[in-house]
């Protein structure tokens, strides 16, 4: 499941002038709710093609055990990624389009608000550029432990450092990206990766905003980012994203697991806030 976005479609928060758009590839029925939504799934070709038989694919399509989907749609795994880690295909893509966006330099000080599963391979993807100093703001102290599995340093949102040259906020709370302008250095760029809904966001823009000359540019999966469009296709970056799966230690991502025939009972908590004492999951994963 992809936390984000799903919640904010169970709970009915997709604004209408939003409602073609956010379709998901083979969404079944029409917003505000219900609808058939998803776009993690990883599972074995049944029937098809000869080239395409027994293989294993991801697919942009809705939760559901067994389905039709069109060959375009579908992606090969590559050996060496797990069906598990497979289902973060779709987040990881997001993950690259940001970065695409974000255009990373040597050295830079970088700091992601929000860990959350695209935060966290956001940062996980920045801490790859020779010299980066990254740190993972997140008020959850529990997402300490997957940022140290993962070589990343977490700290408290009070406690970010300031004088960022990048930052990417990926919290999907206003809190978060009034952060992201209280560190921002000068000439700093703001990656907008998270997606309010239907919610408004204040921001302080009268502080050091104007005289900073800070950045705040979006990002968004459905279209591939500037910097590459025209060199690479939708399917190219599905492909990158996969292969950049085969690191283990990003299975800190992952679970709890939930069996389909459990999932209407399970999603209100999956989406919902955590209960008090339990962290918020990361990747729920649906098993058939």
């Amino acid at each position: 499941m992809s936390r984000g976005t799903e919640r904010l479609v169970f709970s009915g928060r997709v604004p209408e002038g939003e409602w073609e758009r956010m379709r998901a590839p083979l969404q079944a029925g029409a917003f505000p709710f219900p609808v058939k939504y998803g776009y993690c799934a990883v599972g074995v070709v049944e029937d098809g093609p000869a080239e395409w038989m027994g293989r294993r694919v991801f697919c942009l399509h809705p939760h559901q055990d067994r389905f039709v989907a069109p060959v375009g749609f579908c992606a090969a795994v590559p050996e060496a990624v797990t069906n598990r880690r497979a289902v973060l295909t779709a987040n990881m893509e997001t993950a690259v389009n940001a970065l695409w966006d974000a255009a990373p330099l040597v050295g830079e000080r970088a700091l992601v608000i929000g860990a959350g599963v695209v935060g966290l391979l956001v940062a996980w993807l920045l801490s790859r550029v020779p010299g980066t100093d990254v740190a993972v703001a997140d008020p959850d102290a529990g997402r300490a432990t997957v940022c140290a599995a993962l070589g990343l340093r977490w700290v408290a949102p009070e406690d970010a450092p300031g004088r960022r040259d990048l930052i990417v906020h990926a919290s999907g709370n206003p809190a978060g990206l009034r952060t992201a302008l209280r560190c921002a250095g000068f000439e700093a760029r703001v990656i907008e990766a998270s997606w309010f809904g239907a919610a408004e966001c204040a921001l302080p823009l009268g502080e050091t905003f104007h005289a900073g000359r800070v950045t705040i540019r979006s990002s968004q999966v459905g279209s591939v980012s500037p910097a590459m469009r025209g060199r690479r296709t939708h399917g190219e970056r599905m492909a990158l994203a996969l292969s950049l799966l085969d690191d283990p230690a990003l299975d800190a991502l992952l679970g709890p697991e939930v069996a389909f025939r459990d999932l209407p009972a399970e999603m209100p908590r999956l989406l919902g806030a955590p209960r008090e004492g339990e962290a918020a999951p990361l990747c729920p994963v649906v098993t058939y």
